[in-house]
């Protein structure tokens, strides 16, 4: 394909992907630059601010009802009055345990049910919550197949008892926001990591596998729960985003400067499977696996440059050709599926390694394609706002001064009229089918109104037979005589 002489409005640094704090890690769109761990730090050091705000408030009123109480009530009712304050002090220190208690719970033992002798994990299935245990078969398949990778762990029925409980008490949390959702579950992830890094000394790359089964199994179990749940306007976001690439489908792919040569076949084989992947990250229930999806387009992406270029593609390369392949999948849920794996993947997965990198440019992608603008596709704000509004259509180069061996380039642009002549009449089909819905439903009650009018006018009347006699018509008429009996002498 022809590419322009200079590279247009789409460029980022890669230091931009990483945490601006600048501890190494990738940074997200969604935690303000930070990477997870930097993030976690900053919202529990502001929650923790305002807890002691919250609880230093507190004091002073109690102190002030208190000096109050105590100026209007002398002598014997000064000790009623501090009755209900030792229950305010116990509620508060109540708060602020919370959340070592939330967190500590679930690796104590219960003493509610003491463990059997011979019992395996596989048996603690039985005794799940009817609410945990209607769940699709995709859950009772990833419970069986984590219960059959603990089982060559020695700490693999604590590990399982800990999970099922954890997911257990999450189903009764549908009501706190997804930020508070979110805590407990990278609470749980950092506890447990923390505990089998001590058992297996250190190996990352066990513990690693073994977080990876946990994820799966929790977040399989929790993802009706906790994907865009109803406290969150991710829904809202997804119909924004969704809209605004359907806005946005005149861009060409000279617009974004892509280097990727779509006339080429391997090269089309490649932007096919890109998109059939980010759009197939939706259908995902574990964070893990959405972002599998995101790394074989990213790759897909790679592969398609490398065979445009006959060379290794650049960073600058990869995020404009990310963008395209976004704006020609218009995924399903795009910001929900985001917002999932940021708040409940393990942590480890985004902060570093491909996985994270690819989720990072994709996040930029998705900001990019919100803040697009006429200068990021080299044209006027006149021009753009024609092209937004449907007054303006990009004009295709390509066709106009394309050789006689292009034909599949102009078969795709006929295809594409074909289509939207086909989506004009689909709608004028679906009008005059709205039409007719109409016109039979005013015939019908015209019909019935009708009817019942003349059934007003001329009501029916129903008068029982007359009852006659037999031969009733005959009874003037002469009658023969009655035969009579004769005798015979012998």
């Amino acid at each position: 394909m022809s590419q322009g002489p200079e590279r247009r409005g789409i460029h980022v640094d890669q230091s931009e992907l990483l945490c601006r704090k600048g501890c190494g890690f990738y940074g997200n769109v969604a935690w303000q630059g930070l990477c997870s761990k930097c993030w976690r730090e900053e919202y529990q050091q502001t929650r923790h601010k305002q807890i002691q705000e919250d609880h230093a408030l507190a004091d002073r009123l109690q102190m002030e009802e208190t000096a109050a109480y105590a100026n209007n009530h002398q002598g014997a009712a000064q000790p009623a009055a501090i009755a209900p304050l030792s229950k305010f002090d116990e509620r508060k220190t109540k708060e602020k345990s919370r959340k070592v208690n939330t967190v500590t719970k679930f690796f104590t033992p219960s003493a509610k049910i003491p463990p059997k002798k011979d019992s395996v994990p596989g048996e603690a299935q039985s005794t799940t919550s009817p609410s945990v245990s209607r769940k699709p078969l995709e859950t009772d398949r990833t419970t069986r197949e984590f219960i059959d990778f603990l089982k060559t762990l020695k700490p693999g029925r604590e590990i399982f008892k800990q999970c099922r409980a954890f997911t257990e008490s999450m189903a009764c949390k549908r009501d706190l926001g997804a930020d508070e959702l979110s805590e407990c579950v990278q609470d749980f992830y950092q506890n447990l990591s923390d505990r089998l890094q001590t058992h297996f000394k250190g190996s990352s790359e066990r513990v690693e596998s073994v977080m990876d089964e946990v994820e799966r199994y929790m977040m399989t179990r929790l993802y009706d729960e906790v994907f865009c749940p109803e406290t969150t306007d991710d829904e809202k976001k997804d119909l924004a985003v969704q809209k605004r690439i359907r806005a946005l489908h005149w861009v060409t792919i000279e617009m974004l400067c892509v280097p990727v040569d779509e006339e080429i076949p391997e090269v089309s084989d490649n932007v096919v499977k890109a998109i059939t992947d980010v759009i197939e990250m939706d259908s995902k229930r574990v964070p893990r696996d959405k972002l599998i999806c995101i790394t074989r387009c990213s790759k897909h992406i790679f592969n398609a440059i490398k065979t445009t270029k006959k060379e290794a593609a650049s960073a600058d390369d990869f995020l404009p050709t990310l963008i395209y392949i976004v704006l020609k999948a218009n995924p399903p849920r795009l910001q929900s599926n985001i917002q999932y794996i940021t708040r409940f993947c393990n942590p480890s997965r985004l902060m570093s390694g491909e996985d994270g990198y690819y989720f990072t440019n994709l996040c930029c992608a998705v900001a990019f394609i919100e803040k697009l603008d006429g200068q990021s596709l080299n044209l006027s704000t006149e021009e753009f706002e024609l092209h937004m509004s449907g007054q303006a259509s990009p004009q295709r180069p390509q066709a106009a001064r394309s050789p006689p061996g292009s034909a599949a380039f102009s078969e795709m642009n006929e295809r594409l009229d074909l289509l939207t002549g086909l989506g004009v009449r689909q709608e004028h089909v679906m009008e005059g089918a709205h039409c007719l819905e109409s016109d039979l439903i005013d015939w019908r009650d015209g019909v019935e109104h009708k009817v019942q009018d003349v059934l007003e006018r001329f009501p029916l009347e129903m008068h029982p037979p007359a009852s006659s006699a037999i031969d009733a018509d005959n009874m003037e008429n002469d009658l023969p005589p009655p035969l009579q009996p004769q005798l015979f002498a012998g």
